[in-house]
């Protein structure tokens, strides 16, 4: 039985960090490796049809300039790995998102990187990893 893993990733060094960590752990145990990126969207606006179809329009250039800049080189690096990767771009909350894909894919395990220091907001609103590691629907490894 194969495992997959999916890691969060936003092209950070924290991002690179947890994905390291992720291959070593995939190489391991011969583990798939999704690597999911999140783009934060909230769906709770009140918009005219006109601000709509721009909203919409909006979504596919940022998906377009992700799949160029985010995820098309970490697809080229992990190609030499010679583990099956995949990719994914989805818009929402990133938490939640990340935990819908790896719920979705039937993943065995989380990935997701970490600042070294925190800041004020995080501590006072949380962090997507502190949100994920609580709504997590499968085991989490935040990778400091």
């Amino acid at each position: 039985m194969t495992c997959k893993f999916v890691v969060g990733f936003d092209g950070s060094e924290d991002a690179q960090r947890a994905l390291d960590f992720a291959l070593d752990r995939a190489r391991n145990e011969n583990a798939s490796i999704l690597v999911a990126h999140v783009l934060e969207w909230s769906q709770f606006s009140f918009l005219t049809p006109t601000e709509l179809e721009e909203r919409h329009k909006r979504r596919k250039e940022e998906i377009a300039r992700a799949e160029e800049a985010v995820l098309r080189p970490v697809k080229e690096r992990l190609a030499e790995t010679g583990l099956e990767v995949e990719t994914i771009i989805r818009h929402g909350h990133v938490a939640n998102t990340i935990n819908e894909i790896a719920v979705s894919n039937d993943a065995d395990q989380i990935f997701i990187g970490r600042k070294g220091e925190g800041s004020v907001g995080a501590r006072l609103f949380g962090s997507v990893p502190g949100a994920l590691v609580q709504i997590s629907s499968v085991p989490c490894t935040i990778v400091p």
